[in-house]
């Protein structure tokens, strides 16, 4: 999974990519400072995965992955090639989801690149950039599905209805996510995806004293009721704080939420609602060797889940021999989890839940 870090210059963008991901990417008081995307691969933690390592005791334990791409800045006009804006889009092109960092927090030591602080313009301003880039695509696609409906084909009128509803949303500068599309809708829009369709969670950057106290600024409030009437999420965090805590080990990264009164990092908040965002859940596998985390979209079924360990894992699929994580650790062991029944035998059409501890039979 691939998660783009978006925001206007100087919104706290980079120092946050920094801190998650620890990569070192280059932040600092000016416009621009990132220019080529900067990736970051970042672990998921979870419990689930360090108490199944504590029960079944592997020679190694691999944990699931995120990507974070830290995406160029941008201003108004980057949809007509603005500062660096041809290329902010087509990076975003390629994310799965966008996380947008929006500066929740007054600072007179940084500035803004439209000299005052208002997140709910800042997302507007981007929003719009992403909705006029893809009118302009969609108005291209029209005239080229147009000519095809000479031909009479089913498929160029359907598409071609699509495209009508389309450019009647981004004309009134909404963004493509306002629309609820039918699965055949969205099977046409894979040929031409846009950047206005892609889930996007919205990250308040506040100050140290605003996510210690426990509340929301009026700031965060304004971000918050923009994200509701959208569909969307948010998620506050103190840029400054996740980059102390990315210089602490576990136990004294701990200790210090501890300190601040806070329950988890930033980070972890993050990937939780990119998880959501994405409808994304976890499997396990848990063996001798290897304990490891897999990734997977809700509603995968068992054999294209066994598929991303290994393609012929799914060609090959007999079936799969699934044990919830919570039995297993009840029972203490696969095994007396085995004699207590609670180690279910699932074939082909089987949908794979959160948490599952699996292993797979398969012949090739």
């Amino acid at each position: 999974m691939q998660i783009g870090i978006v925001g206007l210059p100087n919104v706290g963008k980079s120092t946050l990519f920094n801190a998650i991901t620890q990569a070192g990417a280059e932040a600092a008081n000016y416009p621009f400072c990132t220019i080529d995307p900067n990736v970051g691969v970042v672990e998921v933690p979870d419990e689930r995965l360090d108490k199944l390592t504590e029960l079944v005791k592997p020679k190694k334990t691999v944990p699931t992955a995120i990507e974070f791409v830290d995406i160029a800045g941008l201003v108004k006009g980057a949809s007509k090639g603005e500062g660096l804006g041809n290329k902010f889009l087509s990076n975003i092109r390629e994310v799965d989801a966008i996380a947008h960092v929006v500066r929740c927090f007054e600072s007179g030591d940084i500035t803004h690149v439209d000299g005052s602080i208002g997140p709910v313009r800042d997302i507007e301003t981007i929003n719009l950039e992403l909705v006029l880039s893809d009118l302009e695509q969609v108005e291209r696609r029209m005239e080229k599905t147009k000519k095809m409906l000479k031909t009479g084909e089913r498929e160029y009128k359907d598409e071609y209805a699509l495209l009508e509803k389309l450019y009647q949303v981004l004309s009134e500068g909404k963004s493509a996510r306002a629309l609820d599309f039918t699965p055949e809708e969205e099977r046409i829009l894979k040929a031409f995806p846009l950047l206005s369709t892609k889930p996007i969670l919205y990250v308040a950057n506040v100050s140290e004293e605003d996510l210690t106290s426990g509340g929301e600024n009026k700031l965060v409030q304004e971000v918050k009721e923009y994200a509701e009437a959208e569909g969307s999420e948010v998620v506050m965090v103190c840029a400054k704080i996740e980059a102390e805590i990315a210089e602490l080990d576990k136990e004294d990264k701990e200790e210090f939420l501890q300190d601040l009164g806070l329950s988890e990092a930033g980070l972890d908040k993050l990937i939780r609602g990119g998880y959501s965002l994405l409808g994304l859940i976890t499997y396990f596998t848990a063996g001798e060797q290897e304990v490891r985390a897999w990734t997977i979209v809700q509603g995968t079924k068992a054999p294209q889940a066994a598929g991303k360990i290994h393609t012929d894992f799914e060609k090959g699929f007999i079936r799969a021999e699934v044990v919830s994580y919570e039995d297993l650790v009840k029972s203490g062991s696969y095994a007396q989890a085995r004699e207590k029944g609670l180690v279910r035998l699932e074939g082909k059409d089987y949908v794979m839940n959160d948490g599952d501890v699996t292993h797979f039979r398969f012949n090739v």
